[in-house]
């Protein structure tokens, strides 16, 4: 049964609000750029060096920095006026459109389709995604990879209604997953290859032919509309540390590794997955994102059939 569009945004708000109790909008004469972030990736070293905060001095801004566990959460900050910009995977930004949370596409990342995946622990029966029939999988729901589950298990024959979902942030996904209070995990890097690396999670499927893994530069539509100077500087902050990351990989790790908690060795690898190049929204992947929306409305996971094309930046990066 089709869940309403009402009582989805409702129930989503209420759910992921929680953290903001307290957060009030900006005043609109405010020239502050608010970003959220999440623990890993370009934003977080971009917040490091203070780059951003140099060229937007030159425009009259200034910026702020609020962390949240994972993109969701992000985008309900969005959603109810806490933040104005930040960065997500796929499906987030898809469950925020069908609760009218009003976001704009502004730039993407390439696919990093290895960056994602569904593990078991290391001694598990399990050993292909068929085996997961009958199985509880945890992962956090409207995440990048709540839509990896969807097409591994159509690749695999099954149904999603074939396995029992248990949605958990990243955090205690782990933990349950440890104590074995779950049979498998869905899970992004940097804490995949943790993981992989501490606890010999093995892998059963990651993204590599199956789903594309973008991750998504977002802006709330009035902010963005009222400050294109400093959306676009942003865009080109992110783009000049992209370039140093991928060139810099060892160091990126470094600078990372006590902001996230995780040793330089493992964020080296989730790094080494990570794709680079701030570009464009163009049609290809309006149509990809498109395909990942009409996926979960036919599941029933949203409330109603969305339009990406609606929600690109006009004229922007």
């Amino acid at each position: 049964m089709k869940i309403s569009r009402r009582f989805f945004s409702t129930a989503l708000a209420a759910l992921l609000a929680l953290p903001l109790l307290g957060a009030v909008p900006a005043d609109a004469s405010d020239k502050t750029v608010r970003i959220g972030y999440q623990k890993y990736g370009t934003l977080v070293l971009l917040k490091g060096k203070g780059l951003l905060e140099k060229k937007l001095e030159k425009i009259g801004y200034t910026v702020t920095w609020t962390e949240f566990p994972a993109g969701p959460q992000l985008l309900e900050a969005l959603n109810v006026g806490a933040v104005d910009f930040g960065t997500t995977g796929e499906t987030p930004p898809i469950f925020a459109q069908a609760a009218g949370a009003p976001l704009v596409y502004i730039a993407h990342e390439p696919p990093a389709a290895r960056g994602e995946a569904i593990l078991v622990p290391k001694d598990s029966p399990i050993k292909t995604v068929t085996d997961l029939k009958g199985k509880t999988v945890t992962l956090n729901k409207g995440s990048n990879v709540h839509y990896l589950l969807v097409k591994a298990l159509e690749e695999a024959g099954l149904k999603y209604s074939d396995i029992k979902t248990s949605f958990l942030p990243p955090a205690d996904a782990r933990a349950a997953f440890e104590q074995g209070a779950v049979d498998a995990w869905v899970i992004w890097d940097p804490f995949q290859a943790a993981a992989e690396v501490a606890i010999e999670a093995r892998e059963l499927r990651n993204g590599e032919g199956i789903v594309p893994n973008h991750q998504f530069y977002l802006g709330a539509k009035s902010f963005v509309e009222n400050n294109p100077q400093a959306v676009d500087v942003v865009i080109e902050a992110v783009a000049e540390i992209d370039e140093w990351a991928k060139a810099n990989t060892a160091a990126a790790a470094a600078e990372l590794a006590p902001s996230v908690g995780i040793p330089e060795d493992v964020l080296a690898v989730a790094l080494e997955r990570q794709s680079y190049g701030v570009k464009a929204i163009d049609e290809s992947v309006v149509k990809q994102q498109q395909s990942i929306a009409d996926t979960f409305f036919d599941l029933g996971l949203i409330p109603e059939k969305i339009s990406i094309a609606d929600a690109v930046r006009k004229g922007g990066a």
